[in-house]
């Protein structure tokens, strides 16, 4: 079979000189070349370190007789952009990350490829432009930080934040945790939508067997990325790309994964827009599905006890798929070249398991503490929970439905009726939650923040401020259209569909309206006018005369990057990507 680049040098004969300008040698040019594209940039600690993986990579691929390329995509960091307009770029640098890796890979073709990324839209963007560049290819993940002094992780700093503008702790110890909160590279180290994607990239089978979510300091990361580098080389000599091998059975493993994990809620934004990229079509609807009686079994924040290097001690993705091994599809092919079950048998016999119990043996001397493996992955009989760790909820307030990570939701909100208090702006509903000037049984909303609204940015510091309230964390609701942090906590409903922005009945909602939840049931629904009970005849009627008087909210965004989102961005359920019609 004859390599892509060695046609191209052929039909583009100005490839050789151009790439002997840029230090390639000529025996270079006859090797299988790879592009190896990376987040890496000084934007934050989860892009900041993978120059180093870059290097390693670039080692593998020369020792297996390739010669790589380096490309970089930076992306950004919700946690720097938080409270702030910039956080409503967030979720549309997906987009435009998997665009430049499109170009990347397609502009000079490439023989096969290694995408590095951390974080939260670094990660699902490297896996869309995986997908365009239809070439074979490997995912490398960044790995996790470290945690800090008394097992500090930055997910808690939303707590300090909210106790020290209610007064609650002085200056010094909000200066504290901004000082420890972030001790290494890596991403956030709790299960937030970094962590989150990098163990979906390895359940999906597009990574190593064991690589996802290693402590960033781990020399152990570096070899991972050389043996990418290795692998990129086998696979673009055989041709084999994602394509050829990524199923809808390898997206229900992830997401059997995730439940066991309690993944962040935007993985139902990020997985669906993967999968669309391969011609998949999964939903909300698929993982209400997949999680209903999942077991989930990770002890680690925001929903439990550990930081997240944590994970990767007590056996990482591999220890979770063996204790659901009954519910996977072990016949899934992955990027080894192997099916997942033929994966899981072999980390067994190299002693894989024995050096993550000498990681968890350091890390207990480091920290003071005794923790066991079963500590941290639960066994599959001792579940922590046995429904999954997300709902999807519809009603007449969300007809194609809404999410709630149950497991990080106090039991009492499970099944309520609340007054409805809508605002159309984060910031003040912001306000009025840290200055309690909603109450005890409200239905507090924040709409016109989806995707063709506002970006879809996340309601992280209002989520915080309710579930770090010791009242309101426990007795009231927050429902938006717009999305959450992967440390969310908290009665929080997000990606609520349709959303206020197309005319979804979030934006009908008002003062004193009557709003039900009831996870186990999976209902979010106006119920009630004024306070008083109404039949679900009556309330269609009640909406139907609201929405002859509702016009829609000038567009936020009249040009750039936001403006093609908010016109293109498909429904939060589906996932969030750019959809274009037929004929536009």
């Amino acid at each position: 079979m004859e390599l892509i680049s060695q046609k191209m040098r052929r039909l583009a004969p100005e490839m050789d000189p151009l790439r002997l300008g840029c230090g390639w040698t000529r025996e270079d040019l006859d090797k299988p070349q790879i592009i190896v594209e990376s987040t890496y940039g000084d934007s934050h600690p989860g892009s900041a370190h993978l120059n180093q993986l870059v290097e390693a990579v670039l080692k593998g691929i020369h020792e297996a007789g390739g010669h790589g390329a380096r490309y970089f995509c930076t992306d950004i960091c919700d946690g720097e952009s938080q409270g702030t307009d910039g956080i409503n770029f967030s979720l549309a640098s997906r987009e435009m990350i998997a665009n430049m890796i499109e170009i990347h890979a397609n502009a000079t073709p490439f023989d096969g490829g290694v995408f590095i990324a951390s974080c939260d839209k670094g990660m699902p963007g490297n896996l869309m432009g995986m997908a365009r560049a239809q070439i074979p290819a490997i995912m490398v993940t960044g790995g996790t930080m470290s945690a800090g002094p008394n097992l500090l992780t930055l997910e808690q700093f939303g707590m300090y934040s909210a106790k020290y503008e209610r007064g609650e702790i002085e200056e010094e110890t909000l200066n504290w945790a901004k000082e420890n909160a972030c001790p290494s590279c890596g991403a956030c180290s709790f299960i937030g939508t970094a962590s989150t994607m990098q163990i979906m990239a390895e359940a999906l089978g597009l990574s190593l067997p064991g690589s996802a979510l290693l402590p960033a300091t781990s020399p152990d990361l570096l070899d991972y990325a050389y043996r990418a580098g290795k692998q990129a080389v086998e696979l673009a000599v055989k041709g084999v790309s994602p394509k050829d091998f990524l199923t809808l059975e390898s997206f229900e493993n992830a997401i059997l994964v995730h439940a066991a994990i309690s993944g962040s809620t935007n993985c139902l934004l990020h997985l669906p827009a993967i999968a669309h990229e391969y011609g998949i079509e999964i939903d909300g609807d698929t993982f209400d599905r997949l999680h209903r009686g999942a077991h989930y079994l990770l002890d680690v924040r925001p929903a439990g006890r550990w930081p997240a290097e944590f994970f990767y001690y007590a056996g990482g993705v591999p220890a979770i798929m063996r204790e659901i091994q009954p519910m996977l599809h072990l016949d899934a092919m992955t990027v080894t070249g192997k099916t997942l079950g033929e994966n899981l048998k072999e980390l067994e016999r190299s002693g894989f398991y024995e050096r993550c119990q000498k990681w968890l043996d350091e890390a207990n001397q480091k920290y003071g503490i005794s923790v066991n493996r079963e500590d941290i992955i639960r066994p599959y009989a001792q579940a922590i929970g046995t429904d999954g760790s997300i709902a999807v909820l519809k009603g007449n307030l969300a007809p194609q439905g809404a999410v709630i990570k149950h497991t990080a939701c106090p039991k009492e909100m499970f099944k309520a009726v609340l007054y409805a208090r809508p605002f159309d702006s984060e910031e003040e509903c912001l306000d009025a939650v840290l200055h309690h000037k909603v109450q005890k049984g409200d239905a507090v909303f924040i709409r016109y923040e989806g995707p063709k609204a506002s970006g879809m940015p996340e309601m992280f510091y209002t989520s915080e401020a309710i579930s770090s309230d010791a009242e309101l964390g426990h007795s009231i609701a927050l429902i938006t259209d717009g999305r959450f942090s992967g440390a969310s906590t908290g009665p929080v409903i997000g990606h609520c569909s349709p959303e206020a922005q197309a005319g979804g009945p979030i934006a009908l909602v008002e003062e004193g309206d009557l709003i039900q939840i009831d996870v186990e049931e999976r209902i979010l629904a106006i119920v009630g006018v004024k306070g008083k009970l109404k039949t679900p005849e009556e309330i269609e009627k009640i909406l139907i005369e609201r929405k002859k008087t509702w016009k829609v909210k000038p567009r936020k965004y009249k040009s750039g990057t936001l403006r093609l989102f908010s016109e293109h961005a498909a429904a939060p359920m589906k996932g969030a990507y750019l959809e274009f019609s037929n004929n536009s």
